[in-house]
């Protein structure tokens, strides 16, 4: 069994209220041609709506793999993800699941999901006990999408 988890609603409120993002950049208002990935919401967005583009660094432990990165999300709060459980609009997007250790080190059971099973992917990494957490990535831009955890 795992937990799928967005940007956490702090780290956007922060965002948004300071308009600096993780480099301390000011977030790029953007609006939304549709499909862009949210992070807040875990789905793709629909033409015209209001985000932010902006840097992220997930959240890992002192570590050679710290790394920030561009993500979009809402101008403003949502709701976060309609469901839990793997993103619906993204299961049948190969991505990058990245694995860490408790050090916040690249674990080697990291793989590319072809997007015929996402979930299958998860579990086979999550099987290695040293495996606390999975990133799941843009296979083409390499950005931060979402965080499993056990």
């Amino acid at each position: 069994m795992y937990t799928i988890h967005a940007i956490d609603a702090g780290t956007l409120e922060t965002v948004r209220r300071t308009r600096l993002d993780a480099s301390g950049n000011a977030p790029e208002p953007y609006v939304a041609t549709g499909g862009e990935p949210l992070r807040c919401c875990l789905r793709d967005a629909t033409e015209g709506e209001r985000l932010l583009l902006f840097g992220y660094e997930p959240k890992l432990p002192p570590s050679p793999y710290r790394e920030i990165g561009a993500v979009f999300a809402h101008a403003s709060a949502c709701s976060g993800p309609a469901a839990p459980g793997y993103p619906a609009d993204w299961a049948h997007k190969p991505q990058v699941l990245r694995a860490y250790d408790a050090r916040g080190w690249i674990h080697p059971s990291t793989r590319v999901h072809d997007g015929t099973d996402p979930e299958a992917s998860l579990a086979a990494i999550l099987a290695h006990p040293e495996v606390v957490r999975v990133d799941s990535r843009n296979i083409a831009y390499g950005c931060f999408m979402f965080t499993v955890t056990r």
